[in-house]
């Protein structure tokens, strides 16, 4: 053998062998209780795995970043430093669930040759990883590898949003599905499912897939790969669009560009989390979402101010036993405001129509904005206009100086309908200048939440859930089964717009849909407990002022729940099947049960109140409520901590309680 060819084989044998050490290197961090356990393997490829215990959560699954000048981050990693760090804080959120938000984890950085590191974060319940670059300028993503690999056929509940194989933009979507449940290799490998999506594991361990700080990135689908095996997929940079959809509110995007998005070189990218419980009714009080995002960008948040609204839009400005023809004019727009001020709602919204739909600058001549800011101001209620996205973003400045002048509140803002990265970094800058202006905003058409309302809280709500507007249109059959999965899913995200309060209430049989005069599936009582239920800082109450006038018992109950919250107890659930909450405000507490379309009787543990006695005011379902779901029953009863209380949900049903110690 001569010397070059000696030195050859050296080479290669020194290669092979460094590369089997590198494949054998792994690095572990596990949560403060021990239970979860994130192994990161470092080889050709990046490889992580989520362990509880024994038991597998994700098998090996490969994460990597392609970038636009051939760089690839995760492939062939070359380690420089790794440290893990334990971390005990916690901060406070000013409009949430609950005032303080405990921030424990251990957080292992794996820092890179080559400009970037990889970081991993366990929690108690749950793990998370994203890339972090440290790139001098602007950096383009190609692509990104990211993949949730199960051992087991275990069974996902997927919302579906889109078939591959039609025609058009498969990215472009209003969020809304419900969840399709079968086994994970029976999932539709032709279509898209997005987030959150939950997976039932083996021994009653639950897992949720979500993501975090989306700002100026793609948000993340998944999609069946082979095996057991959920893969990413992301929608490219919008290259070319126009004007479509709905009376031409949509952005279209006609031709995507060939990357994802083009961001600081010194970046931060989302974060891939799965949330894991044991018990399904802790991922209804589930904190993973704002513990993964940036912190509060605003200094002053006192002139935020969350609450209810009286919305016009579901109940289709049928207002009654009037002397004026009612619709889109000023005297139904000020017996709104009237509505909200003798009940005490903060807001009405103003929805579509009060202007131009392309041009917010031109008003509807039967409306006065200006006479009717004042004359909300006069009584004490703000007023939040509707607007799409189209017409509002390329003159956001503008917009929003003109309406600030005017006294409105907010804006509800609408048809977004994709999650690009120019529609995640449009959110952002919409929530940032509308701080500036001492704007409300409620995202509608819109992606999950993110964790923007945490970095910008006067992001009041979002929609993204197939909300209670449906029963206007659709002879839905199951929709108290969909409202009993969501505080396990969707609402794991973030809080949501579901627009509940409908007065016309039907059995599982008596609903029909109504454009003019809708109702909703299940019991009163049910309507009555997702206020306290369903997470929105801005809540709205959907029917109409006349049907609550009507139902001032009710209308009275309601209007005394708050929109947030200092504490949130998980109390019972299973996810489908029912689920009960307490939340805290001040001195009082407030519980709320809902069923699906079984009626089922629960025990309810109130040990976590302190010793004394108390008063809880009740609505509940009446006796009657299977046959005729408007049936309720409002009493008061006196309990004490050490006694369970006893309740029955009819079909569809539910209980709602506010609840005062006695002294």
């Amino acid at each position: 053998m001569n010397c070059k060819l000696f030195v050859f084989c050296s080479f290669l044998t020194f290669l092979a062998g460094n590369l089997v050490a590198q494949k054998a290197k792994s690095y572990r961090v596990s949560s403060p209780n021990q239970k979860i356990t994130v192994t990161i393997e470092i080889g050709p490829q990046l490889l992580w795995t989520v362990d509880y215990g024994d038991q597998k959560i994700i098998s090996p699954s490969s994460a990597a970043l392609f970038l636009e000048d051939g760089k690839v981050l995760g492939k062939n990693m070359i380690v420089t430093k790794a440290k893990v760090e334990k971390i005990n804080t916690s901060f406070t959120v000013p409009y949430y669930k609950k005032k303080l938000v405990p921030d424990v984890y251990d957080q292992l950085t794996i820092d890179c040759k080559g400009g970037y590191s990889f970081q991993v974060r366990a929690y108690d319940e749950g793990a998370a990883y994203r890339f972090l670059t440290h790139y001098p300028g602007e950096i383009t993503v190609q692509s990104e590898t990211a993949g949730f690999r199960f051992e087991k056929d275990d069974t996902v509940l997927a919302p579906y949003v889109c078939d591959l194989r039609l025609k058009g933009d498969p990215f472009q979507t209003s969020f809304e599905s419900s969840y399709t449940r079968q086994p994970i290799s029976r999932m539709y490998a032709d279509s898209l499912t997005f987030l959150p999506l939950l997976v039932n594991l083996e021994g009653g361990l639950k897992a949720v897939i979500l993501e975090a700080g989306l700002e100026g990135y793609p948000g993340m689908y998944l999609v069946k790969g082979e095996g057991l095996d959920l893969k990413a997929r992301f929608a490219a940079y919008p290259a070319q669009q126009h004007p479509g959809g709905i009376s031409m509110f949509n952005s279209i995007v006609i031709k995507r560009a060939p990357y994802l998005a083009k961001v600081s070189g010194d970046h931060s990218f989302p974060w891939r989390a799965v949330v894991i419980s044991r018990a399904d009714k802790d991922l209804a009080n589930s904190d993973m979402t704002q513990k993964l995002s940036a912190p509060c960008q605003i200094g002053d948040v006192s002139w935020i101010q969350p609450g209810k609204v009286s919305w016009d839009w579901w109940n289709d400005w049928n207002i009654s036993h009037v002397d004026f023809r009612a619709g889109l004019n000023n005297q139904t727009y000020k017996y709104y405001i009237d509505f909200a001020a003798a009940n005490g709602l903060e807001y009405i919204i103003l929805d579509e129509g009060w202007s131009n739909a392309t041009d917010l600058s031109q008003l509807n001549p039967g409306i006065s904005v200006p006479e009717l800011a004042d004359y909300a101001k006069n009584k004490h209620v703000g007023l939040i206009l509707w607007a799409s996205w189209r017409a509002l973003w390329p003159n956001l400045e503008q917009t929003f100086s003109q309406y600030e002048k005017l006294g409105i509140k907010g804006f509800k803002i609408d048809f977004l309908d994709r999650d690009d990265a120019e529609m995640t970094a449009s959110t952002y800058a919409i929530a940032r200048k509308a701080a500036v202006h001492h704007l409300l905003v409620d995202f509608h058409g819109m992606y999950k939440p993110d964790g923007l309302s945490r970095t910008y809280p006067n992001v009041v709500n979002y929609e993204g859930v197939k909300g209670m507007e449906n029963c206007k249109w659709s002879a839905v059959s199951d929709m108290p089964a969909y409202e009993v999965t969501l505080p396990f899913i969707r609402m794991v995200a973030g809080p949501m717009d579901y627009t509940p309060g409908a007065m016309r209430n039907a059995g599982k049989y008596d609903f029909h849909a109504s454009g003019s005069l809708p109702m909703s599936q299940g019991t009163r009582a049910h309507q009555v407990a997702m206020y306290v239920v369903f997470e929105a800082p801005l809540q709205m109450l959907a029917d109409n002022p006349t049907v609550y006038m009507k139902e001032q018992e009710t209308t009275t109950f309601i209007s005394a729940i708050p929109t947030v919250y200092d504490e949130t107890i998980a109390m019972d659930g299973a996810v489908g099947k029912y689920i009960v909450l307490a939340r805290k405000k001040g001195d009082t507490w407030y519980a709320g049960a809902m069923t699906n379309w079984d009626a089922r009787e629960l025990n309810l543990d109130f040990s976590f109140l302190p010793a004394g006695n108390y008063e809880a005011e009740i609505f509940r379902d009446g006796i009657n409520a299977d046959r005729d779901a408007t049936d309720y029953k409002l009493e008061k009863i006196r309990f004490t901590p050490a006694e369970k209380i006893k309740i029955k949900l009819a079909p569809g049903g539910g209980w709602a309680a506010k609840i005062n110690a006695l002294h």
